[in-house]
């Protein structure tokens, strides 16, 4: 059994769309980044990648042309063919950071993108949502952080 860590964060902008856990959620702003700033799979993937001992996502999917404004659901994708000859994903949990919006009401939606994506159970991915009580540059709707735990199990072979 192998487990990893992954964290991301990315600011928040206004006139982007919002996209957590591959879907996309109603929202005044999305997050800024390379690629479409999905910060809940950008932490999955690299807890994912960090479990099996690779390098994280930004060694996979710089910050290069051709990778602009990629769907991170593609990312995932792709880590997931990096682990399949090696690993079986156990389970997964996670937190989203942020004042806005609400996360609740989109969590199951999540849960199932990220259980097709990844071939494994709904029942395996936890997701969880919290404000940061109005503290820092969270609290100030400046940016959003998702931390995530990824338990591997290693294949006989």
């Amino acid at each position: 059994m192998r487990i990893g860590i992954g964290y991301d964060v990315h600011p928040i902008v206004k006139g982007r769309r919002l996209f957590l856990g591959g879907i996309e959620i109603p929202c005044e702003f999305g997050l800024y980044g390379h690629s479409d700033g999905d910060v809940l799979i950008h932490a999955i993937s690299d807890a994912i990648l960090g479990a099996a001992g690779l390098p994280d996502i930004g060694h996979f999917f710089p910050n290069i042309p051709e990778y602009k404004d990629i769907s991170s659901c593609v990312i995932l994708e792709e880590v997931k063919r990096k682990i399949d000859k090696g690993y079986t994903i156990v389970n997964i949990d996670s937190v989203i950071v942020a004042e806005k919006p609400r996360i609740n009401p989109y969590v199951d939606m999540m849960k199932e993108k990220l259980a097709g994506i990844l071939g494994i159970r709904i029942g395996s991915i936890g997701i969880k949502a919290t404000t940061n009580e109005r503290l820092g540059f969270i609290g100030r709707e400046e940016g959003m952080v998702a931390i995530a735990v990824v338990l591997l199990d290693e294949r006989r072979t």
